[in-house]
């Protein structure tokens, strides 16, 4: 479905990590299936010579190498003016542009119209794509933070869980908005969200501090978007077994949650990777939520289709900004 819905409008994508051997096959893929533009960052020579022996056609492929590239500079100057107070030199922001940072390189072509999303992190770990992305394009005016949501699919259905990678322990305004967030992520794939603020606690049953943030969050989530099905504070079975969701007749939800909101990253990381690894569901993220551009991490390990999946929903997302 999402994949086809990013056939109807492809885009542009950025690939900071255009030498990766992944990369390079999920690329290719995207072009067969008609997904998008794939931009391919880094050294021309050095990419080229890894399409010939892995025999990719270059067709619909472009490399975009910094070193050449006519904007580099334009780039430098840009990062520059972002960053001067921050304690960064233009001579630092030239060697960023050129050699030090793909990453910086590749959301500077999506701050600047030259690429319409960017897809990076299979050779780096998280913060190290976060950073930049903050750095360059930074988050949505008037949100406290970016957030992180996963899509979990299951044999019987698919559940949406956030935030599993960004927010370490959010009050009751940021839990809020990742609900919000997420929301209107899962919206824009065309699916309508339920959803479950989840804590140990089931509407009251336990008046401690952390059960009674979740219960903020929800009344807060309530008076900002007043239509959306949403419910908690709640235990994660009662959200997703509908004879336990009976037992609560007043509750909001008409039917199990298909989005699952945690109070805070260890629940929700530790859930998320428990429910890949032995509950059998793939796991299709971090989809990166509050970014003012269409920005999306990989995961180091990712596969090739996880790459595609990834490629699908970065599309989508920048049809929608």
């Amino acid at each position: 479905m999402i994949i086809n819905k990013a056939k109807c409008d492809p885009k542009r994508i950025a690939f900071p990590e255009g030498d990766n051997e992944k990369i390079l096959r999920a690329a290719q893929l995207v072009v067969e299936e008609g997904i998008a533009s794939p931009l391919l960052i880094g050294n021309r020579s050095k990419i080229l010579q890894k399409m010939e022996e892995m025999n990719i056609d270059s067709n619909g492929l472009t490399i975009i190498d910094p070193d050449e590239y006519e904007k580099t500079e334009s780039y430098a100057q840009e990062l520059y003016r972002l960053r001067q107070r921050k304690g960064l030199t233009l001579s630092e922001a030239r060697r960023i542009m050129r050699r030090k940072s793909r990453t910086h390189f590749g959301c500077m072509m999506v701050r600047m119209g030259d690429a319409d999303t960017l897809l990076s992190g299979i050779d780096t770990h998280y913060p190290e794509t976060i950073r930049p992305a903050l750095e360059v394009i930074g988050k949505q005016p008037g949100l406290s933070s970016v957030h992180g949501l996963y899509m979990m699919v299951f044999k019987k259905g698919i559940f949406f869980m956030s935030d599993t990678t960004v927010e370490i322990d959010p009050n009751a305004e940021e839990l809020a908005e990742t609900a919000i967030l997420a929301a209107d992520k899962v919206r824009m794939l065309d699916i309508e969200p339920k959803l479950a603020m989840l804590s140990f606690s089931n509407f009251g049953s336990v008046q401690h501090p952390d059960a009674l943030k979740v219960k903020k969050a929800v009344e807060i989530v309530k008076e900002k978007v007043p239509g959306l099905e949403i419910e908690g504070e709640m235990q994660a079975d009662t959200a997703v077994v509908p004879e336990l969701l009976e037992n609560y007749q007043f509750s909001a939800l008409k039917g199990p949650a298909n989005v699952l909101i945690f109070p805070d990253l260890n629940s929700g990381n530790i859930c998320y990777k428990l429910l890949h690894r032995l509950g059998g569901a793939e796991a299709i993220g971090p989809i990166l939520m509050g970014m003012d551009k269409p920005v999306h991490v990989l995961q180091r390990g990712d596969d090739v289709t996880d790459i595609l999946n990834m490629a699908a929903i970065a599309v989508v997302d920048a049809q929608n900004s």
